[in-house]
């Protein structure tokens, strides 16, 4: 008696992907998914490489893992694939402390973010 399967959590159709420790904030990574969101995973993939913000390159890795998981696993045809959700969450937070003058200290957040990606095949039309 072995535990059932787990149910796919998106469509036939869709593959998954998600980076769940990226280090920044949600506000900043945000900005960069909104870049890539309803695109086809070809002109995605360029805005993210030549892209300025830091973001994007882990971004970039997320949507990389993606679309191999729809080729690999699903058997999807990487040509007509879509971005079709690109969704972004707090994740951890370290707290770290700054020693300042007359023996007082303040407190330093480094945000982590979870980068949600689902890359869906798109039928010619």
């Amino acid at each position: 008696m072995s535990k059932q399967k787990a149910p796919r959590r998106v469509a036939d159709n869709e593959a998954l992907a998600v980076g769940t420790t990226i280090r920044g904030s949600a506000q900043k990574l945000n900005l960069v998914a909104a870049l890539i969101r309803g695109r086809k995973v070809e002109d995605a993939m360029n805005i993210l490489t030549f892209s300025k913000r830091a973001m994007a390159r882990d971004a970039q890795k997320v949507l990389a893992s993606a679309i191999a998981n729809a080729e690999n696993n699903h058997d999807l045809d990487v040509d007509s694939l879509v971005v079709a959700e690109a969704s972004v969450g707090k994740s951890v937070t370290m707290k770290r402390f700054a020693t300042r003058g007359r023996g007082k200290s303040t407190r330093i957040l480094k945000p982590f973010s979870r980068l949600r990606i689902v890359v869906r095949e798109q039928e010619e039309a």
